[in-house]
């Protein structure tokens, strides 16, 4: 037994040496992924860096709607709160619900791609049929109904879009866990007295992993968009800071009229850059991963 997981790690220690090789060779990947690397560490530093009291209203250490200044380099907003303080803190929320919301969408579309690939028949059938129905459907405005009759907080938000936006998944997969159960290993396994749980998690999802990584960093990015949205719209949570609520805010406090650029811009171009690395992590590892490609196995 020893010997056989020695083994195992050793293979996986192999592989993704391998991966990291084939993901150096994009230049577009290791840019998305040095930013996202250091707006991750912005953001875990957030409490160090600008401290918790940035987000308090009564206690704002400046004058309303301020100009960027040396003490302030991006302004104020309509409190008095230093602009920069609140974009440091937002990261933490768009991050983490950009995370937990693909995750949870990833998780759905993987389970049901695989169910309904590996079973097959009326079953299978019925599964599409209603993955159908999602994938017609708008999902932002799917996701404005739920955050809607939902109480408002960041979970109402994750699981409204993680609910909503797994069908493109849950098809990919299913394409995949066919072609994986087309080939004669799986044959010798059924042979062999693999039941269909030894066969879903023993040979079919390892194989689907690799579509499954590329469609949860290439989700991120749009639930990321998707959550900025929502705040915008007034149904994120207001007890916390993102970069969609200070949109939503701004837009409240009539910046777009009054011409302070510097309330708007800040939060939409953070947006912006983070949804863009993303997108680059994902076609980079979409490139080294998928079989199809013929990049790496």
């Amino acid at each position: 037994m020893t010997t056989a997981t020695a083994l195992t790690w050793t293979r996986r220690r192999d592989s993704a040496a391998r991966f990291w090789q084939a993901y150096r060779t994009h230049r577009a990947g290791l840019f998305g992924l040095g930013g996202l690397a250091v707006i991750a560490l912005i953001a875990l530093a957030a409490p160090l860096l600008v401290g918790s009291d940035v987000q308090s209203v009564t206690n704002a250490p400046g004058t309303a709607m301020e100009p960027p200044s040396s003490q302030f380099p991006l302004g104020t907003d309509q409190f008095g709160r230093s602009l920069l303080g609140l974009l440091v803190w937002g990261a933490r929320i768009s991050l983490t619900v950009g995370l937990l919301a693909a995750s949870l969408s990833v998780a759905i579309g993987t389970l049901v791609g695989i169910i309904a690939g590996h079973y097959g028949g009326w079953f299978s059938t019925a599964l599409m049929r209603i993955t159908d129905w999602f994938l017609v459907m708008p999902t932002l405005v799917l996701a404005i109904v739920l955050a809607t009759v939902m109480s408002r907080s960041v979970w109402t938000v994750i699981l409204a879009i993680g609910v909503t936006s797994w069908p493109t998944t849950a098809r990919l997969v299913r394409a995949q866990t066919i072609a994986v159960e087309s080939r004669p290993y799986i044959e010798r396994a059924r042979a062999l007295g693999g039941g269909h749980s030894h066969v879903m998690t023993r040979h079919v999802l390892p194989n689907v992993m690799p579509l499954v990584l590329a469609q949860t960093t290439l989700g991120i990015s749009t639930a990321i968009l998707t959550e900025a949205t929502l705040a915008f719209l007034g149904l994120g949570d207001p007890a916390v800071v993102s970069w969609g609520g200070m949109l939503q805010d701004a837009r409240e406090a009539g910046a777009v009229s009054s011409g302070h650029w510097w309330y708007l811009a800040p939060p939409g171009i953070a947006i912006a850059l983070v949804a863009l690395a993303f997108t680059l992590c994902g076609r980079a590892i979409e490139a080294v991963l998928n079989p199809k490609l013929g990049v790496a196995r």
